[in-house]
């Protein structure tokens, strides 16, 4: 088959593409590269989104952006810092005793520290932008039977977890639908008991059905093993643990021996991924029709990270291309190299397989109840 036909891109590249991205803007303030990530990002969610429920969630997540953008400007002008020369909103300043120094509540609000919380905001909110793409692209009922098996416990939970949301608005809206069929015009606080019980009910059915999936799916269960194997697992996983947060620190502290740094945190990851490993051993399960990693998913992650290395170089060659220039405020600059980064993180959206089209009615009546659960004990 083709790998440019209509199907799914593994849903573990698109974290890595976002993964990806979301580390190339941890360091920008410039608004220029900040909104061309963030179209970026919608530009890849709107080509390649499929048609699950949860595809359609990255529109809540620019609603939670644009929140934090006006959170963090309503919080500068209340309790901020004011710092610049012109002056936007002159308002009084409370006077504090001489313990609360460095606080300053209301004030005049001066145009440069405005910007300066703006672009800080919108930092964060295009950030979020990029992981809410990555939900919206990847299915994570998919990435649960992708994961190792000594992880599918964990992430059983997790895809649990995720699910909720979009399957408790399903259920709104289906009973919504169901009160305008039946004429049910009650609106406000008087709708609210009509409107929960349904919805509770459908959540408890649903729930007992998820159970009984997971039960017939060998949820659970392991195999017999031997304690010496138990043992050995337990010692690589938390001496992994240990070796890998003592490599982070050597690498963030200076101070430290070389030796305390990277090559403590590669022996740490090598011991966690076998503890990982003989974890999965235990877990007996298989699966049916794995998905793919071919070409398009390489891309997909490569993409990503292209966008992070281009950040990078940029800020080795001019810093302070990448921030909002504030002392004196000045139209920021455009740095090719990070917009040539930003620019390679949209090709997922002209070069990888469209999502496939949803089931019609009468595939869905042929089709098995999709719990989205896969792993049968073997």
């Amino acid at each position: 088959m083709s790998p440019l036909l209509p199907r799914a891109v593994h849903p573990a590249a698109w974290w890595g593409w976002a993964i990806g991205l979301a580390v190339a803007v941890s360091t920008v303030t410039n608004p220029f590269l900040l909104l061309t990530a963030l179209g970026v990002a919608a530009l890849v969610v709107t080509s390649r989104r499929g048609s699950s429920p949860w595809a359609k969630s990255f529109r809540l997540y620019l609603w939670l952006g644009a929140f934090i953008v006006m959170v963090r400007a309503l919080l500068h002008v209340l309790v901020g810092l004011k710092y610049g020369d012109t002056v936007v909103l002159p308002l009084p300043e409370v006077t504090l005793p001489s313990w609360a120094a460095g606080i300053n509540i209301l004030g005049d609000v001066r145009l440069e520290g405005l910007l300066g919380a703006i672009t800080d905001g919108l930092r964060l909110a295009v950030m979020i932008a990029c992981i809410g793409a990555a939900n919206a692209l990847a299915n994570p009922k998919r990435l649960l039977r992708s994961l190792p098996g000594a992880l599918s416990e964990i992430g059983s939970a997790v895809v649990v977890t995720i699910t909720v949301a979009p399957q408790l608005a399903d259920s709104v809206q289906r009973v919504m639908r169901a009160r305008a069929l039946r004429g049910d015009t009650a609106r406000g606080i008087r709708a609210l008991p009509r409107i929960a019980l349904p919805v509770l009910e459908d959540t408890l059915d649903r729930s007992l059905l998820l159970a009984s999936a997971m039960d017939s799916r060998g949820y659970g269960r392991r195999r017999d093993v031997a304690p010496a194997q138990r043992i050995l697992t337990a010692i690589c996983t938390l001496g992994g643990l240990l070796a890998s947060a003592v490599g982070i620190y050597g690498i963030l502290d200076a101070t430290t021996p070389d030796w305390l740094g990277a090559p403590v945190l590669c022996v740490g990851i090598a011991l966690s991924l076998s503890g990982i490993w003989l974890g999965g051993r235990a877990n007996a399960r298989s699966t049916y029709r794995p998905d793919p990693w071919r070409w398009p998913e390489w891309l997909t992650v490569v993409s990503g990270f292209a966008a992070a290395l281009a950040v990078h170089l940029a800020a080795r060659g001019d810093a302070a291309s990448l921030g909002m220039p504030l002392a004196p405020l000045t139209v920021p600059a455009l740095p090719l190299v990070a917009v040539a980064g930003f620019l390679v993180a949209a090709l997922p959206a002209f070069l990888t397989p469209a999502p496939p089209a949803p089931a019609t009615r009468g595939q869905d009546r042929l089709r098995a109840p999709d719990v989205g659960l896969e792993g049968v004990p073997s």
